[in-house]
């Protein structure tokens, strides 16, 4: 009876993360790349690393990769500690921002360029290579050039060569970079389509916000070497926890305000409501409003209402964005679908919800 127990026990405890950085740490002389970043990766997620340049994101990736070697902390991959571990053998495939194929190689010998390396026999590697172009949907493009290829479908050949390895993990740095909007857009369901069908664990960098939130499982949105907030794209979007964060992901109104009470707050000389309690009387902090959320001439159900004028009207297809400024020259933003209500010179009201703002600290 013991003994079963013991044995459920041992069933039921979790398998450790793919990825887990442990206070991973990186200097370059004076210059702290990465500041004591920890994370855990999960089997099968799709995590994104998103910031601006220069935040530690691709620092991250190459750590994880074996390619920079951590100043202190630790990178484990299936449980075990790879510090030490020399790129070639961690297991990982990386696809780069320009996909690195070798120009004057075929794409079947792009591919198969790992499997060469690992010494895999003829009859293996054919049959491996055509697997990972038929994944990859180019299985008649073996014997093209990279150079006949479009860039979409250059990725997909870099991706094939990350793939045919068959890596524990999968790193991409910044792979859609270099393609115009309208492929990218489409790469990105593809992409992430792809990944659910092989169930690779797959670490992204990026700095583009929409593409974080349309492929993400989970994003680690990074400042100067640290994490600011890691959450799956709704909590990340919805609910920031860092002025930074509100301000990066997407456009927010960042109010600054003043405590009047716990719920009640003082921008400029209105009065505004809260849903959360913003802190002691006097105290200074931000309310971060989406300009989605944001109604011109609402229904007397709105909690907080302020008077306009219509500064700038910016027609974008599906949206119509207006900038509006108060008469003490406060700006304030709002979005809506569909036609152009207002123009120019326009006195409006602007609602919107007690809870559709989020209190951060000032």
């Amino acid at each position: 009876m013991d003994r079963a127990l013991e044995q459920g026990a041992a069933l039921s405890v979790a398998p450790p993360p793919d990825v887990e950085l442990r206070s991973l740490v990186k200097r370059y002389g004076e210059t702290l790349a990465l500041d004591g970043v920890s994370l855990a990766v999960h089997a099968g997620e799709f995590f994104t690393l998103l910031g601006p340049s220069g935040c530690g994101k691709t620092t991250t990736l190459r750590a994880v990769a074996g390619f920079v070697e951590p100043s202190a902390g630790d990178v484990l991959i299936k449980g075990s500690r790879v510090n030490d571990v020399p790129a070639h053998r961690r297991r990982v495939g990386m696809v780069f921002q320009h996909y690195a194929l070798f120009p004057h190689r075929t794409v079947f010998q792009n591919v198969a360029f790992g499997l060469r390396m690992a010494g895999v026999e003829r009859a293996q590697l054919e049959r491996r290579v055509g697997e990972a172009l038929e994944l990859v949907r180019l299985p008649a493009y073996g014997a093209r050039y990279p150079r006949e290829l479009s860039g979409g479908e250059q990725q997909r050949v870099a991706l094939a060569r990350a793939l045919v390895t068959r890596p524990a993990v999968l790193l991409l740095d910044e792979p859609l970079g270099a393609l115009d909007k309208q492929l990218r857009d489409h790469m990105q369901i593809e992409l992430k389509s792809l990944q659910r069908e092989v169930g690779i664990t797959t670490i992204y960098v990026t700095h583009d916000q929409g593409e974080a939130l349309t492929m993400s499982d989970r994003i680690a949105v990074m400042r100067d070497g640290r994490l600011e907030q890691i959450g799956p794209p709704r909590d990340i979007y919805e609910s920031p926890r860092t002025v930074f964060v509100a301000g990066f992901i997407g456009t927010t109104n960042l109010l600054p305000v003043r405590v009047l009470t716990g719920t009640e707050v003082e921008w400029g000389r209105a009065r505004v409501r809260t849903a959360a309690p913003a802190g002691g009387p006097g105290a200074s902090v931000t309310l971060a409003l989406r300009p989605e959320r944001v109604r011109l001439e609402p229904d007397g159900r709105a909690d907080n209402v302020v008077a306009a004028a219509v500064a700038h009207v910016v027609y974008q297809g599906e949206t119509v964005r207006y900038v509006l400024r108060t008469e003490e020259g406060l700006e304030l933003q709002a979005v809506e679908i569909g036609e152009t209500r207002f123009a120019p010179g326009a006195r409006v009201r602007a609602g919107w919800a007690a809870d559709d703002a989020r209190v951060l600290d000032g």
